[in-house]
C-alpha cells in the first residue's frame, strides 16, 4: 500500500486522526492523574503476635519458629525475616517479584489460613497473630496539628473532628491520627487495708469485668414478637466506678470503691509515639488518597477542607503541612511539562536554524502531534504523569524526531529536485517505511528490559518503558502519514534547481573526513579499537551508585538510645537534640517523632517499628543544596549530647531499595558468636577511617530484674505462679484490671500500690502476694527467692529461618557507597567464619545487584528482537555484524561524559546506556539500508557508501543534536542527571560511529579499497 499518496488524498482521515490526538491529548492533560513517583507495590504483610513475659528467646523458639514453618510452605514465598523480642514476634513475608498486585489478596489468604491452622499450636498465654497486610499504605498528606495554649486532651478532640470530616472529603481513601496521648484510669489501692478487710486483687477485678462489659440476656417473646434482652453496661464515668459495692468475705457488710481505691486520669506509662513541631507538642493528621486519582485535585480538597475547618476551631490551633505531596507532584509535574515544553521549542527552534522554518514547522508540528498523542494513550492505559513518564518522554525526543526527520529531509530534497509532493513522498516513504520501522521496534526493544523486569525496581520504572512504545510506535505512524501531508502544504516544487546538487560546504566538508577515514581504514578501525579498550579500562574511574538522593529539601536524623532507656528519657534527650537542630539558619522545620518513626509519607520511607529507646527527626532545610553540609554540622555536633546513644543522618532517596547504603549480614546458629563476627566487622569499618554512622541491628542486650519464683515456698503457701506474677505487676507498673469505654475512647484501668515509689525493686521484695486458696496476703519474699538483674536479648532478628545480625553504614561524605563497598569488602570477608556461619552483603550492593538481575531477565528477549530485526530487514549477516560491532564502541562518549561531569553509573544510567545501543542500532539501521539502496540501483559501492553517508549526515546529526539538547533540562534534575549524561555523552560520539565507523566497516566487509580513489 503507498500510505504516503493515501495521506495526501484523503487529508480529511489525516485531519481527523491530528484532531483526535490534538483534542484528545489536551482532554487527557487535565484528567490524567498525577503522582510525584510512580507506584510500585510493597508485595509484604507484617505477622505480630503477642506473647506477654516471654523473653526474647522464648518468643523466637515457641512463637516465630513455628509460624515461620508454616509460612515457609507457602509457594509463592520469596524471604521471611523475623524480630523477636521480649513479648513480641514480628515477621515480615514478603512473596516472589513476578506475582502483580491484583493476586496479592489471594496469596494473603492463604498466608491467613496458615497462620489460623498454626495458631491453634502457639503456647498458653499467647495471643492471635495480626496480619498487617496494609503497612505499605502512603500518607502524602501529612500534617502535624499542634495548639500551644491548649491542652493534649483538648487537641485530640480538635484532631477527632478534623479528622472526621476529611474522612468524606472526596478522593481520601483513609486519615491517620498518630502521637495522641493515651490515658489510663489508674486505681491507686492500699494493699493493707484490703488485707485487713481480707479483700483480693481478684475480686476487685471480677467487680470490674462484670460491670463494665455489657450482656446479653437472650430473648423474650411478647404479644408474638421476639424482643432482644440486654443488661446495659452501667458503667462508663469514674463516679460509677466509685459507686460499685464488694461484699467484705465472712461479713453481710459491703464496702464501696470509693473507700478502697482512689481513681485518677494519668497518661499511660509507655506511649506509642510522642510527636514534636517546632519544638512543641503535636499530632500528625496522615491522609493517603484514592488510587488512580488526580493527587494535585485531592490534595487541594483537602487543604480548602483544613482551611474551613480552622476558621470554625478556636484561635491558636495550626495545622501545618510536614509533606505535602499534592503540592509536589504540582510543582514536579508543571516543571517537567515546562521541560517538556522547552524540549519541543529547542527541538523545533534546532530544525528550523539546520533544515529551514518550512522543515522545522513540518517536524515540530508533528512533534507536537505526537506528544499529544502519547498522554491521549496514556490516560487510556491507565498510566500517570509522573516522574518517569515525563522523564520518558523527554528521553524519547531526539527518538521522535529521527522518523519524521527522515522523511521530511527526503521528501524536501525530492521536491527540491523537481518531484512533485506525492511523488517525493511516496518515494521517501516506499524507500524508508519498512527500515524506519524495524529501527523503532529496536529502539523500543531497548527499552523491554525494563518493561519486562518483574521486580520493585522494574514496576518502578515501567512506565519508562510503556511511554518509549506508546511514543516512538506513533511517531513511526506519523512520520509516514502526517508528515507527508504536512510536506505538502509547505515544501515547493522548485524547477529551476532540479540538477543542482543539494550538498553544503559542510556537506563537502564532511565528505572528505570520510574519504580520509575509508582511505586509511585499518588505523581509523585501530584507532576506534584503542580509544574503546581505553574507555572499558577507564570505567574504573566513573563512581558508581543506585539511585541518587531525592530532590526534596528533606533529611533524617535517628536517634538510639540504650537498650532499655524509658521513653521519658528519650523524650528528654530527643528535645534536647531538635533544639540543636534548630539553632541552623538552614534548618525551616523540624517534627521529632519517640517511640517509632513516621507513617509512611512517601512509597520510598520504611518507618522504624516501635522502641522505647528511638527517635527519629524529619528534618526540612530552604533547599537540597544546604542538606550535606548540614548532615556534616549535625555529624560533629550531635554525639556529645548524649555519649551513650547513636546518632546517624539519612538523605531521602529516589525509588526502591534499603535505607543503609552500606550493609553485612552474619548468619549462623549462635547468637554470641554472631555478636563477635558483628563487633570485628564494625571495627574493621571504624578503622577504615571514612565510613561513617556503623550500628548493627541486635543491639546490646538489655538488663531485665528476674524475679525468681520459689515453686516450693509458694505451693506450701498455696500462692499460684499467677498470684505471683500479679502481685510484681502490682507492685510495679500496675496491674491491669478492666477497661473503661467512654464514647469513642478506651481506657485500661490499673491497680497500683498507693503511697509508694512504683518502679521500685525494694517496693516489689515489700510487696503482698495473694493466696487465693487462702484467701490471705503472704509476704513476697516467703515465696521468692530474689530479684536478680540479669542480661538478655532483645532483639534476635532471623533471615529466612536463620539468625542473621546485619552491620549497616554510611559512605563517607565525598564518596559513593560503590567505592567505600569496595574498599571493605575484602577486608570483611577476610574474617575467619566458623562451621555453620556464612556471610552476605546488603545496601546498595544488593539492591542493584537484584535491580540487574531483574532487569537482565528481560534484556536477552530485547537484545534477541534487535538481533532478529537487524538481520531481517537486511536478509544478510555482514550488515548486523557491522551493527553490533559498532555498538560497544559507544561506551567512549559515555565513560568521558560521566567523568567530565562527575557524574556516578547508577541504575538510571545502565537504562541510558541501554537505550543508547537501540538509538545507535536505529541510526545504523537506516544508513546500511540507504547504501544497500544506492548499490542496487546501480551506484558504484565505493561511491555509494560516501554518498549514502552524505545523505544521512543531517538526519542523523539532527537526531542526535535535538536529542542532547532536548534532554538538557533534565540535567537539572536529579533522578534523570546521569542518565542524561550517560545519552548525551553516549549519542554524542555514536553519531561519528555512525557516520564514520560504519562506513568503514563496511568498506572492509566488503572488502572495497579507496585507495588511488580521487
Amino acid at each position: 500500500m503507498d500510505i504516503a499518496r493515501y495521506a495526501i488524498k484523503n487529508p480529511v482521515n489525516i485531519w481527523l486522526l491530528v484532531i483526535v490526538f490534538l483534542v484528545g491529548g489536551a482532554v487527557a492533560l487535565g484528567k490524567i492523574g498525577r503522582l510525584e513517583d510512580p507506584a510500585f507495590t510493597i508485595k509484604q504483610v507484617q505477622v505480630v503476635t503477642q506473647f506477654p513475659g516471654a523473653s526474647a528467646e522464648k518468643v523466637e523458639r515457641e512463637i516465630t519458629e513455628p509460624l515461620e514453618i508454616a509460612l515457609q510452605q507457602m509457594p509463592q514465598l520469596k524471604r521471611l525475616t523475623s524480630i523477636s523480642k521480649p513479648g513480641i514476634s514480628e515477621i515480615s513475608v514478603e512473596v516472589q517479584s513476578h506475582f502483580d498486585s491484583d493476586v496479592l489478596p489471594q496469596i494473603w489468604d492463604e498466608l491467613r489460613k496458615r497462620l489460623s491452622d498454626a495458631a491453634k499450636r502457639l503456647p498458653t498465654g499467647s495471643q492471635t497473630p495480626n496480619i498487617y497486610d496494609d503497612f505499605g499504605d502512603v500518607y502524602g498528606m501529612y500534617y502535624a496539628l499542634s495548639a500551644p495554649d491548649f491542652s493534649l486532651h483538648e487537641l485530640r478532640e480538635f484532631a477527632r473532628v478534623i479528622r472526621r470530616e476529611l474522612l468524606v472529603t472526596e478522593g481520601v481513601a483513609k486519615v491517620q491520627v498518630s502521637g495522641v496521648q493515651q490515658e489510663q484510669l489508674v486505681a491507686y489501692i492500699n494493699p493493707y487495708q484490703l488485707s485487713g478487710l481480707g479483700i483480693s486483687f481478684p475480686d476487685l477485678t471480677r467487680l470490674l469485668q462484670e460491670n463494665l462489659l455489657p450482656f446479653n440476656g437472650g430473648r423474650v417473646e411478647v404479644e408474638g414478637r421476639q424482643l432482644r434482652l440486654v443488661v446495659e453496661n452501667p458503667v462508663d464515668h469514674i463516679e460509677e466506678i466509685y459507686n460499685l459495692t464488694l461484699v467484705v468475705p465472712g461479713t453481710n457488710q459491703s464496702i464501696k470503691v470509693r473507700d478502697i481505691a482512689k481513681l485518677e486520669f494519668e497518661p499511660v506509662d509507655i506511649q506509642p509515639v510522642l510527636i514534636r513541631y517546632q519544638g512543641h507538642d503535636a499530632i500528625t493528621l496522615a491522609v493517603s488518597a484514592i488510587n488512580d486519582v488526580n493527587i494535585v485535585e485531592v490534595g487541594q480538597r483537602v487543604n480548602d477542607k483544613t482551611n474551613e475547618l480552622l476558621t470554625k476551631l478556636p484561635a491558636g490551633i495550626t495545622l501545618t503541612p510536614i509533606y505535602d505531596q499534592a503540592a509536589i507532584v504540582d510543582e514536579s509535574v508543571q516543571g517537567f511539562i515546562n521541560n517538556l515544553v522547552l524540549s519541543v521549542v529547542v527541538v523545533t527552534l534546532t530544525l528550523m536554524l539546520f533544515m529551514g522554518w518550512r522543515s522545522g514547522v513540518v517536524v515540530g508540528s508533528v512533534l507536537l502531534v505526537t506528544v499529544m498523542g502519547t498522554v491521549l494513550i496514556m490516560w487510556l492505559m491507565g498510566l500517570q504523569l509522573e516522574r518517569i513518564s515525563l522523564g520518558a518522554m523527554v528521553i524519547a525526543m531526539g527518538m521522535l524526531v529521527d522518523n519524521a526527520i527522515v522523511v521530511a529531509e527526503g521528501m524536501m530534497l525530492r521536491m527540491k529536485q523537481g518531484k512533485k509532493a506525492v511523488e517525493a513522498a511516496s518515494f521517501i516513504v516506499k524507500r524508508t517505511q519498512w527500515p524506519l520501522l524495524g529501527a523503532t521496534i529496536i529502539g523500543i526493544a531497548a527499552f523491554s528490559g525494563i518493561g519486562l523486569s518483574d521486580d520493585a525496581t522494574g514496576e518502578f520504572l515501567y512506565s519508562l518503558f510503556a511511554v518509549v512504545l506508546v511514543s516512538l510506535m506513533l511517531s513511526w505512524v506519523l512520520a509516514i502519514t502526517v508528515v507527508p501531508l504536512f510536506g505538502k502544504y509547505f515544501y515547493k516544487v522548485e524547477q529551476d534547481h532540479a540538477n543542482q546538487q543539494p550538498h553544503s560546504a559542510f556537506y563537502r566538508g564532511y565528505e572528505k573526513v570520510l574519504r580520509d577515514a575509508l582511505k586509511f581504514r585499518w588505523i581509523t578501525v585501530a584507532s576506534l579499537f584503542l580509544i574503546t579498550a581505553v574507555a572499558y579500562g577507564s570505567f574504573g574511574l566513573v563512581k558508581q551508585g543506585f539511585f541518587p538522593p531525592s530532590n526534596a529539601p528533606l533529611f533524617f536524623v535517628h536517634y538510639w538510645g540504650p537498650q532499655g532507656q524509658d521513653i521519658r528519657q528519650t523524650t528528654k534527650k530527643v528535645a534536647e537534640t531538635e533544639a540543636l537542630i534548630l539553632e541552623h539558619e538552614e534548618v525551616e522545620s523540624v517534627t521529632s517523632f519517640v517511640g517509632r518513626g513516621a507513617d509512611r509519607f512517601t512509597l520510598t520511607y520504611a518507618p522504624q517499628q516501635p522502641n522505647e529507646s528511638y527517635g527519629y527527626f524529619l528534618v526540612r532545610t530552604h533547599n537540597r543544596d544546604e542538606i550535606d553540609g548540614m548532615i556534616q554540622k549535625l555529624n560533629n555536633t550531635m554525639p556529645a549530647l548524649d555519649l551513650n546513644a547513636d546518632f546517624y543522618t539519612e538523605r531521602m532517596q529516589f525509588g526502591p531499595g534499603g535505607s543503609a547504603k552500606l550493609a553485612v549480614r552474619f548468619s549462623g546458629p549462635d547468637t554470641e558468636i554472631l555478636r563477635h563476627l558483628a563487633e570485628q566487622a564494625e571495627q574493621l569499618m571504624i578503622e577504615d577511617g571514612q565510613i561513617r554512622d556503623i550500628r548493627h541491628n541486635w543491639r546490646e542486650k538489655g538488663l531485665v530484674l528476674n524475679a525468681h519464683y520459689d515453686s516450693v515456698s509458694a505451693g506450701i503457701a498455696a500462692v499460684s505462679r499467677n498470684d505471683f506474677a500479679q502481685a510484681i505487676q502490682y507492685a510495679s507498673n500496675g496491674l491491669e484490671i478492666g477497661k473503661l469505654q467512654n464514647g469513642d475512647y478506651s481506657y485500661s484501668i490499673k491497680a497500683k500500690v498507693a503511697g509508694v515509689e512504683q518502679n521500685d525493686i525494694e517496693a516489689i521484695e515489700n510487696s503482698q502476694v495473694w493466696s487465693s486458696s487462702q484467701r490471705t496476703y503472704i509476704p513476697f519474699k516467703q515465696v521468692s527467692k530474689g530479684v536478680e538483674l540479669e542480661n538478655e536479648e532483645t532483639h534476635i532478628h532471623r533471615r529466612d529461618r536463620v539468625r542473621t545480625i546485619t552491620i549497616s553504614a554510611e559512605p563517607g561524605f565525598d564518596e559513593t557507597a560503590g567505592k567505600a563497598f569496595a574498599r571493605i569488602k575484602p577486608q570483611i570477608e577476610a574474617l575467619q567464619l566458623p562451621d555453620g556461619y556464612k556471610i552476605e552483603w546488603g545496601g546498595e550492593y544488593e539492591s542493584s545487584r537484584d535491580a540487574q538481575e531483574a532487569l537482565g531477565t528481560g534484556l536477552p528477549a530485547g537484545f534477541l528482537v534487535m538481533l532478529l530485526v537487524s538481520i531481517l530487514l537486511f536478509g544478510r549477516v555482514r550488515q548486523p555484524l557491522i551493527i553490533w560491532l559498532v555498538v560497544p564502541m559507544a561506551a567512549v562518549g559515555v565513560v568521558t561524559g560521566l567523568l567530565v561531569t562527575d557524574m556516578p553509573f547508577g541504575f538510571m544510567s545502565l537504562l541510558g546506556f541501554l537505550s543508547l545501543f537501540g538509538m545507535l542500532i536505529k541510526n545504523a539501521i537506516v544508513l546500511l539500508e540507504e547504501i544497500d539502496l544506492q548499490i542496487a540501483e546501480g551506484s558504484e559501492p565505493r561511491e555509494a557508501i560516501v554518498s549514502a553517508s552524505s545523505s544521512r549526515l543531517r538526519p542523523v546529526a539532527l537526531a542526535a543534536i535535538t536529542t542532547i539538547l532536548g534532554m538538557a533540562p533534565l540535567l537539572s534534575d536529579a533522578f534523570f542527571a546521569d542518565m542524561s549524561v550517560t545519552i548525551m555523552g553516549g549519542l554524542a560520539f555514536a553519531t561519528i560511529l555512525t557516520l564514520i565507523a560504519v562506513p568503514v566497516f563496511y568498506s572492509l566487509f566488503y572488502r572495497l579499497s579507496y585507495r588511488g580513489l580521487v
